[in-house]
């Protein structure tokens, strides 16, 4: 039996458990649609394609496993570029099906192709930052270029795919038999491991240091192996220290939490990794802002001390620093074998009295010199405030996406996570505009847990179109709007080091302007509340929480820039010799 590419695709979405896709119309892709309208797959809609993207990204950081965005031809594929390349910095799962333009138009250059330097060329756009891409030649080769996009997605070290389908191959029919004979067939390979040998070696070196540290990325987060690092740290009494990705590995309330590395990092945790005498790396890349711009001065000193660094992907291993003792693996089945070897040849484990006592005091002296701006009632509220106001009213599992600037540092320093994987945060690319409609992709993703999206006014601003989205689906998330009336962090930089903030600040007349967010929300239907004073945000927040509703609350906020004990190297670029970094606007 025959039948069109689009009903088989989206019957082979549904028995892989497929229920939404991400995306926006277009010519090239309504045969895929009109197939979804009789499917119990949940089609997404929006009005913007990076929203889409960000949203397909936001979904597949809760659960585990690739999402699927659907893109139209040229500026619809572009226009999810940026979203589909912040999954892909940051290693998350996603199968990207893009139509393209037919395939009997090939040299014809048809509306909306990409073909400066060849002939129907989108999918090259993608190359750079996809795991794989594929482009569709023939309808009887779909079925298993699907089947090899979700493997590649999800395997390994995870990232987005692209499968690129000239518009008329979903028209094309083709035998069942070529779908069916993939069902059933899946491979359950057995998670890469450490074997034994390294294993007992890693163990042994850890338990016989004598100021070891784990070091902990979000290659823990994506493996699901949060619970396994908690039980082997505590068992061997080694501190997690970690990075921006890393952050809620574990809970923040862990007698053994460090905290966060680097530019943003505080001074007692980057001494910690940057004294310690052995390194126990785990699905960390190193990157240049979580370890100073690798200077050996502030965080990470590995001309004294030595580094074991497990991640699944080899090409990370030793890439920045130099490795002792390597390992490639996956973290969840590589903590589970590093635990049993721990507690077989350490039974009684290691004491860290001491050790979780100095932490503590640490936390108590941090938790102190931030307590002031935690609870002081100016206006334009403190940023300090805000984060300390929102930890206070969410519940411990709630998800928080942040965007970037203060929302990202800020929350990466500061905001206590409780609940691993909790907090979404855009890495690699540092995309502003992420943190918004990540939210609205979590909260569809874990419908019964709170989602609050921390995001400044530029990041806000870059698509508000996301509310028409929330409001058609009800997707009940809140955006804490931190509004300081600027892209503040780079205001910060540029005002410390060259003395004007000009392209940095928005402003009339040289009067701070800001739209009004509120206004914006109610024209798309929904709800929000503008607030002028710093006791009225909690009981604000507070009440979007309550009412079940997608919220915006527009908080104005001083532009203080982010407390930083550590190094970033473009400090050095703007003013050599100096050891100026932020200045507040």
């Amino acid at each position: 039996m025959e039948d069109l590419i689009s009903h088989q695709l989206v019957r082979d979405l549904e028995r892989r458990g497929i229920t939404h896709i991400f995306g926006l119309c277009g010519h090239t892709n309504i045969a895929v649609l009109t197939a979804l309208s009789n499917s119990p797959i949940k089609f997404v809609n929006v009005r913007h394609e990076q929203i889409s993207a960000h949203m397909a990204d936001g979904y597949a950081r809760v659960t585990g496993k690739a999402s699927v965005l659907l893109s139209h031809l040229g500026p619809g594929l572009t226009n999810a570029a940026t979203g589909v390349a912040n999954a892909a910095l940051d290693s998350i799962p996603m199968v990207v099906i893009a139509g393209d333009i037919p395939s009997h138009y090939y040299g014809k250059h048809p509306h909306q192709e990409v073909n400066l330097h060849g002939d129907a060329q989108q999918s090259e756009i993608y190359r750079p930052f996809c795991k794989r891409v594929w482009r569709v030649e023939r309808a009887d080769l779909f079925p298993e270029i699907l089947d090899k996009a979700f493997r590649l997605a999800e395997s390994g070290r995870p990232g987005p795919v692209l499968i690129d389908v000239p518009m008329d191959i979903f028209s094309k029919s083709v035998d069942t038999k070529l779908f069916e004979r993939l069902v059933g067939g899946e491979r359950n390979a057995a998670r890469a491991t450490i074997d034994e040998a390294t294993a007992e070696r890693i163990v042994t070196t850890m338990a016989n240091a004598d100021r070891p540290v784990i070091y902990a990325g979000g290659g823990v987060l994506l493996a699901r192996a949060s619970n396994d690092l908690a039980a082997f740290a505590e068992h061997l009494g080694i501190p997690i220290a970690h990075s921006l990705m890393g952050k809620g590995c574990v809970s923040d309330d862990n007698p053994l939490i460090l905290g966060m590395t680097g530019f943003w990092g505080a001074a007692f945790t980057n001494e910690k990794t940057r004294t310690a005498d052995w390194v126990l790396g785990l699905g960390t890349s190193f990157k240049e802002a979580d370890c100073s711009s690798w200077e050996p001065e502030y965080t990470f000193d590995f001309s004294t001390s030595k580094l074991i660094h497990v991640d699944i992907d080899p090409e990370e291993i030793g890439r920045n620093f130099p490795v002792e003792i390597g390992a490639i693996s996956d973290l969840k089945s590589g903590l589970a074998t590093l635990l049993r070897i721990a507690r077989t040849l350490y039974p009684q484990g290691r004491d860290a009295t001491k050790l979780k006592a100095e932490i503590a005091a640490f936390q108590t002296e941090f938790k102190a010199s931030n307590a002031a701006a935690q609870v002081s009632d100016q206006f334009p509220m403190r940023p300090e405030r805000i984060l300390a106001d929102t930890r206070a009213v969410l519940p411990r599992d709630a998800i928080i996406t942040t965007d970037v600037g203060w929302n990202k540092n800020g929350v990466g320093q500061q905001f206590p996570i409780y609940t691993p994987g909790s907090i979404l945060t855009p890495g690699g690319y540092a995309t502003m505009g992420f943190g918004a409609p990540a939210a609205l992709g979590a909260k569809l993703a874990a419908p019964h847990r709170v989602v609050v999206s921390m995001v400044g006014d530029g990041g806000f601003g870059q698509n508000p179109s996301l509310l028409a989205t929330a409001f058609e689906e009800d997707i009940a998330v809140i955006w804490v709007v931190m509004n300081n009336h600027a892209f503040g962090t780079i205001a910060g930089l540029q005002k410390a080091h060259y003395g004007t903030t000009l392209g940095t600040i928005f402003e009339k007349n040289g009067q701070p302007y800001s739209p009004d967010y509120t206004a914006i929300a109610l024209a798309y239907g929904v709800d929000g509340e503008k607030i002028s004073s710093a006791d009225q945000f909690k009981p604000a927040l507070e009440r979007a929480i309550a009412s079940g509703k997608p919220y915006v609350l527009d908080v104005i906020m001083e532009n203080a820039p982010v407390p930083t004990s550590g190094h970033w190297n473009i400090m050095d670029i703007y003013s050599p010799g100096k050891t100026v970094h932020h200045v507040a606007t």
